[in-house]
Formats: C-alpha cells, sequence, structure tokens
C-alpha cells in the first residue's frame, strides 16, 4: 500500500518518535494518509486498543473506520477508537464519573434543552436578545476551558456571565446531567485536577491521531495536550487554509501552538491535490494567498485542465437562480450531463429560496444537503425524554417534556406546585411526583404518571431498550395522540415512521437502566444531518460542503455583503470569509462557474450590489468574464428559448 502514496503521504505515514503535523490542502488525500498511518502502526505490532483517531463529525469517523476495515479487517479495526470528540469525552466521563463529579445514567442534554435550562435562571424581565447574549459567552467560557470563576467579571455584564454560568452548571449537577460543551470541557478539568487519571489515559492511548485538526477550539487543545504527554505519539492533520467554524469557537492558531507546546515538532506539507482541474486550484491560490500564513504551502495538480471559470452578473436575484438552472438543465438534457454531477453552492440557506422555485417549475430533481437532524424532530424528542427520565429520574427537562406530551389533564398550575414541593425536598420532580396522589384531577393524573414511570424503569431491567421504547409508544397511545394533529398524511406518516426508526436506532441489546442510559448517550451525540437520497442537483451551503467534492460546480451570491458576509466584514472576520469562498472553489473537480445578482431585495427595500471585493483577487486570464455583460450570447439565448419552447410543448402534450 504504500506504493500506492507520494513521497510526502509516506513520510506522514511512517514518521516515528516525535509530534507530527500533516499540513493537508484541500483534497491531498489526508484521510487515506491517516489511515495509512493507522494501518501501519497495527502493522508494527502496536495494540488497536493504544490507538484513537479523533474528528469532528460521524460520518468522518465512519468513514474512516469503513477504510481502516477493508485496510486491516473489521474485527482488528473496532478495536481502534475512531471517534469524534465529544464520543471520546463522553467515554471519559462514563468511565470516570465518580471522579468527575457524576452519578452513572447521567444525562446529556441538547442544545434546546439546555437553552430552555438556562433561560430559566436569567432574572424575569430580562431580554431575549441580552439573554441569547450572555448564553453565547458562557458557550465561549466553555469553549476555551475556562471554569465560571475564571470569567472576567470586569463590568456588570461580566459579573452576571460569572453567576449564570455558577447557577447552570449547579443546575446541571442537581439533573445529573451535562450539556454538549461539558463532554469536552468536565474531561478537561478532570484531568487537570488529577494527574494520575491524566497518566492513565496517556498509557492507554499511547498513539494520537487528529483529523480536521484547525478546528479544534481551545479547551479541545488543551484537552489534546494532556492526553499527548510528550507528543510522541501525537499526528495532527489540519489546513488553515480551510477554517471556517469561528463562530463554533474553532481557532486555527491551534495549528501553531503546536510548535511552542512541543518544540521537536515536524510539519509535512500535503501540497499534491488528487481532485482539483489545475485551473481551479490557480484561482484558489490566488485567493488564499491574501490571507496570512505562518507556513507557507501552494497546492498543484496533475489532473487534465477545465475551461476558463466562469464569471456571470445577473439582473436580480430570481434571475440569477433561473440562469443557473437553465444553464444546468441545458447540459443536463443536450449535453447528456447527470443531474448528480451538479451543486450549488451559497452562503446562507435561505439564499436556496429562489433556486429550488426555478428547480420546480424546471421538473428537475433536487436534493438538499444539511436538513433537518432526526434527533432534532419534535416527536424522536417526546419518545426520548420517556426514556431520559426512565434511565435517569433526576432528568427534570425530560420529566417536563414527557409528562405534557400525551396531555394527561396535567396543567401549567400542577408543575408549578410540583417544582415547589420538588425544590422544598431538594428532590427531581420524579421524584416529587410520586407523592401527588392526593387533590385535584391533576394531582392524580400526575402521580398516575410517576407510577407508569416507576413501572417502565422497572420493565427496562428486563427489556431492550428497543423493546421499551414499543412499550411505551403502545401504552400512551402514541400514535393516536400524532393522528389527533390532523396534518398532511405525508407528514403524518414520517412522524409515525419515526417511532420505529428510533426503535430500530436504539437497537437489541443491553438491559437495565444503566444500560439504556448508556445507549442513549450514544446517541445523543450521533447527530447526523438527514439528506434526501434521491438522485438530482445537490444545493447546500458552503459550510455544508467542506470535505465533499463534485464534478461541476456553481458558486451563488458573490456579491459584497452577501460573500463577504456583512457581519462578517463588520466584525472583522474577512480573512475567514476569504477560506470559506476558497474552501467553496475547492470542491469543484471539472468546472466552476461564479455568479451575482445585480439587484437584492431587503426588508422590501431594493438596492444595487457590488460584485464580491473576493473576484477582484483571482487571476484575469483564467476567468471568462462575458457572461457578467449577460446571461448568454445571442445564438446561445436563441437556443435556449428553443429549448425551453420545447419543453412547453412536451408538458402541454
Amino acid at each position: 500500500m504504500l506504493d500506492q502514496l507520494n513521497p510526502e503521504q509516506r513520510h506522514a505515514v511512517l514518521r516515528r518518535g516525535r509530534p507530527l503535523l500533516v499540513l493537508a490542502g484541500a483534497g491531498s488525500g489526508k484521510t487515506k494518509t491517516l489511515t495509512e498511518r493507522m494501518a501501519s502502526l497495527l502493522e508494527e505490532g502496536v495494540p488497536a486498543t493504544a490507538i484513537a483517531a479523533i474528528t469532528f463529525t460521524n460520518k468522518a469517523a465512519r468513514e474512516m473506520r469503513e477504510r481502516l476495515g477493508a485496510r486491516v479487517g473489521g474485527e482488528l479495526a473496532g478495536a481502534v477508537s475512531v471517534c469524534t470528540f465529544h464520543a471520546l469525552g463522553l467515554k471519559l466521563l462514563q468511565m470516570e464519573a465518580a471522579q468527575a463529579g457524576l452519578r452513572s445514567g447521567f444525562s446529556i442534554l441538547d442544545s434546546a434543552d439546555a437553552e430552555s435550562l438556562f433561560n430559566d435562571l436569567a432574572p424575569r424581565g430580562m431580554g431575549k436578545d441580552t439573554v441569547s447574549r450572555l448564553r453565547h459567552r458562557v458557550h465561549q467560557a466553555k469553549s476555551a476551558g475556562q471554569r465560571p470563576e475564571q470569567v472576567a467579571a470586569d463590568d456588570a455584564e461580566g459579573s452576571e456571565v460569572r453567576r449564570l454560568y455558577q447557577a447552570y452548571q449547579q443546575r446541571l449537577a442537581a439533573f445529573n446531567a451535562v450539556d454538549f460543551d461539558d463532554l469536552i470541557v468536565r474531561p478537561l478539568w478532570l484531568l487537570e485536577e488529577q494527574p494520575t487519571i491524566a497518566e492513565r489515559w496517556r498509557r492507554r492511548f499511547a498513539h494520537l491521531l487528529v483529523d480536521e485538526y484547525q478546528d479544534t477550539n481551545p479547551a479541545q487543545y488543551k484537552l489534546l495536550r494532556l492526553l499527548a504527554g510528550d507528543g510522541n505519539g501525537l499526528a495532527v492533520v489540519g489546513d488553515d487554509d480551510q477554517s471556517i467554524y469561528a463562530w463554533r469557537g474553532a481557532d486555527p492558531r491551534n495549528m501553531f501552538r503546536l510548535d511552542q507546546d512541543f518544540p521537536e515538532l515536524e510539519v509535512v506539507k500535503l501540497e499534491r491535490n488528487y481532485r482539483c482541474a489545475p485551473r481551479i486550484l490557480k484561482i484558489a491560490n490566488a485567493l488564499i494567498a491574501n490571507n496570512p500564513h505562518l507556513i507557507e504551502k501552494k497546492l498543484w495538480s496533475g489532473l487534465p485542465d477545465c475551461p476558463p471559470i466562469r464569471i456571470a452578473r445577473l439582473a436580480e436575484v430570481e434571475e440569477e437562480a433561473s440562469w443557473v438552472v437553465t444553464d444546468i438543465a441545458d447540459r443536463h438534457r443536450r449535453g447528456g450531463v447527470p443531474l448528480d454531477a451538479f451543486a450549488v453552492l451559497y452562503r446562507s440557506h435561505h439564499l436556496s429560496r429562489q433556486l429550488e422555485v426555478a428547480l420546480r417549475e424546471r421538473e428537475l430533481n433536487y436534493r438538499i444537503r444539511g436538513g433537518k437532524a432526526f434527533f432534532d424532530r419534535p416527536e424522536v424528542k417526546d419518545l426520548l425524554a420517556y426514556l431520559r427520565v426512565i434511565a435517569n429520574p433526576g432528568d427534570d427537562a425530560a420529566f417536563l417534556r414527557a409528562v405534557r406530551t400525551p396531555r394527561r389533564g396535567i396543567g401549567e398550575a400542577t408543575l408549578a406546585r410540583l417544582g415547589e414541593a420538588a425544590a422544598k425536598r431538594h428532590a427531581s420532580l420524579a421524584q416529587a411526583a410520586t407523592d401527588s396522589g392526593q387533590g385535584d384531577r391533576g394531582a392524580k393524573a400526575l402521580h398516575q404518571f410517576a407510577t407508569d414511570l416507576a413501572r417502565w424503569r422497572s420493565a427496562s431491567e428486563r427489556l431492550s431498550p428497543a423493546e421499551l421504547l414499543n412499550r411505551i409508544v403502545t401504552e400512551i397511545g402514541w400514535e393516536a395522540h400524532l393522528r389527533s394533529s390532523r396534518g398532511d398524511p405525508a407528514v403524518l406518516q414520517r412522524r409515525l415512521d419515526c417511532s420505529a426508526e428510533l426503535a430500530r436506532l436504539l437497537g437489541e441489546r443491553g438491559r437495565g437502566s444503566e444500560a439504556l442510559a448508556a445507549r442513549l448517550s450514544e446517541l445523543a451525540i450521533t447527530r447526523e444531518e438527514r439528506e434526501d437520497d434521491g438522485a438530482g442537483i445537490q444545493l447546500l451551503t458552503l459550510h455544508a460542503a467542506k470535505g465533499l467534492e463534485f464534478d461541476r460546480v456553481y458558486l451563488i451570491g458573490l456579491d459584497e455583503g452577501t460573500l463577504p458576509h456583512e457581519s462578517s466584514m463588520d466584525e472583522g472576520r474577512l480573512e475567514e470569509e476569504r477560506r470559506l469562498l476558497y474552501v467553496g472553489l475547492t470542491r469543484a473537480r471539472q468546472e466552476l462557474t461564479l455568479s451575482y445578482p445585480g439587484l437584492r431585495t431587503q426588508r422590501g427595500d431594493s438596492f444595487r450590489t457590488k460584485p464580491s471585493r473576493f473576484l477582484a483577487e483571482l487571476p484575469a486570464e483564467d476567468l471568462a468574464r462575458d457572461a457578467e455583460k449577460g446571461p448568454a450570447d445571442p445564438a446561445e439565448r436563441r437556443a435556449r428559448a428553443r429549448a425551453r419552447l420545447d419543453e412547453m410543448r412536451a408538458l402541454l402534450e
């Protein structure tokens, strides 16, 4: 297999005994390099359990695991820890729960439940925007690895952030719960406080590989540094030019902190691109050269070249969408290019609306990547709430969601009294509900619900998670509850199907509340985005496009205020916007078209746009700018008009 690697990849695979940074440009074969490094370690006799490969998405982890399995066999590959950062943090907290101040069976709150909990702690009358800003500051503090007492309290807002952060963590502790930030920061705090535990985990993972390293936040970097020890088993792969997640806390400066913390660090550059035509790489290199670099690199390709990159200026947004769709339709119907070969990329989700209208008018199949996650569906969250409170009676957020769905005649006044009783007893809502049998109809219904929970909790000791869910679905009349909404039949069927899909994901393995809690935790960090499996033109944001590639790419909305985005310009984040466009350009394998409208409308007001400043940074000799004067030359417009008439006649017939 080493013969299939280029010299730089081979060096990255075989280098041992010192920390390694692999600076891997777009399309340079980084996943293959990581997989081969793991395979090489295994072939040298390194135990599979001593290797951990960490990435950022479940999809990337799954792909790496599958590639490694094809290389060394599924059983051996399965013993290697190939997982996301959050999955690693979860594993550490589960194994060190007592030391981390958690009880077994702790819950993981999703973003909506965490937001609701935080909002409940905010002072009454505080504006929604203010609460949101304070919540974001708490998130930033956790992303930086800060404890509540480490938050600067130099002004009134800083003091309030510190107070809310402290109260929020105390409430999580009362629920025996963590949020997603805690899956990183609590393992970090534990390893900082307990050197013996840190050393045990360093011995456990003698070889640590990290993918997409440029996307790490400060807390993740600190955790890696603690796990890596002297760094001789550390190999990270990343590309500072593809760091586009600052809004999630990613800090590309972590690429260069390695050199400070590990003086023996060796840098290997992967500059050969196996994806893009040379001209596409040339304009991408020219664009990104305008950003500062501590380590320079320049991608090159040995693939056949492509036509000049087209730039199209259309009169307005609707015409831009129509032109792109018409251009794709012509290439598909006259040139025989399959629809799957085309992708349309854009800065923000709302830019797809006019595209969808134009695609439906032309009756062209399309798929939108990055749709709603399965676990974000309300009906899925409702059913999971039952399982969460069964596994963890201290999970008040899950209790409140489950007790309200379906309706049981339990009103808000009854729940308010329950909350007061729980507070006096320093008990959870589920525990307080067991004593609510006397009183009005609502109190009796509450007591019955608590009785049901206790019965299901007992049943969980002998039933698998899937069997338990199916019992709950039957006993609460779930199907009747969904049918009472009287919605669209297709939507209703999708909602009904969710319970069966959730049962399938829960699986048949494991019995008991601890096994149930462990399975729920695994699912909580497996938040895959739903994708339409049908064939067609692919529509997706630039952020969602990272890691993907397409034969023919259309990148729309290249006007000032859209890309670069207005808020990014105001906040001084122009370099990240340039990196975002760089990611978009390097998704294209064979052809690339850039477009922008001359007129936009916002909140009812129309205004003329200016072409994105980034267009001026592309080499003019590689651009076909004739299309800026109009959608096509006269002969092409006539050909397209005839094709459109033929389509209309066919529809009428």
